[in-house]
């Protein structure tokens, strides 16, 4: 079964949004996790669960600003209510970084590392990749192995985080 004939997702989000904001905030995410290194002291992870939120609404406020403004005219049109809704719809970006927040904060409540963290959630997160692959070529109308290997595409983007990961610790 596919979704091609819905123009809408969860929530009523346009399955563009949603599938864009959910690869974008996995990888970012996945990015910001495989960058904690507690090389120069002690590590916080409280901290860097706060800064890894901190950067997926960063984000997520950037882009949909930046949406938001390339549609304005040139005739003097301002910023208005549609740039706020355009700014808070990029919520699925945001949502999409919270398993990793939650990971990390697990490590800042003492349930585990920090490490041990960092490496279940970029293990977690490339097969989260693999799901938006497949989700949004089912989406598409994409058969069954057309979309497997969409997704299989979407994992060498967390498998090159991983790599990056391994290379640089």
């Amino acid at each position: 079964m596919t979704l091609q004939g819905t123009a809408t997702g969860p929530l009523g989000v346009p399955w563009q949004r949603l599938l864009f904001g959910g690869v974008y905030g996995t990888v970012l995410a996945s990015s910001l996790a495989s960058a904690l290194d507690s090389d120069s002291g002690e590590p916080n992870a409280g901290y860097d669960a706060l800064w890894i939120l901190v950067a997926a609404l960063a984000a997520a406020a950037a882009h949909g600003y930046a949406h938001a403004i390339s549609h304005w005219t040139a005739d003097g049109k301002k910023a208005t209510a549609e740039s706020v809704r355009a700014v808070l719809a990029e919520w699925p970006l945001v949502a999409s970084a919270l398993p990793t927040v939650a990971a990390v904060a697990g490590a800042a409540a003492g349930w585990w590392g920090e490490q041990a963290a960092v490496d279940v959630i970029l293990t977690v997160n490339t097969v989260t990749l693999f799901g938006w692959g497949l989700l949004a070529a089912r989406t598409a109308g994409q058969g069954w192995a057309a979309s497997c290997r969409v997704g299989a595409v979407d994992v060498l983007l967390g498998l090159f985080i991983v790599s990056a990961n391994a290379l640089t610790h």
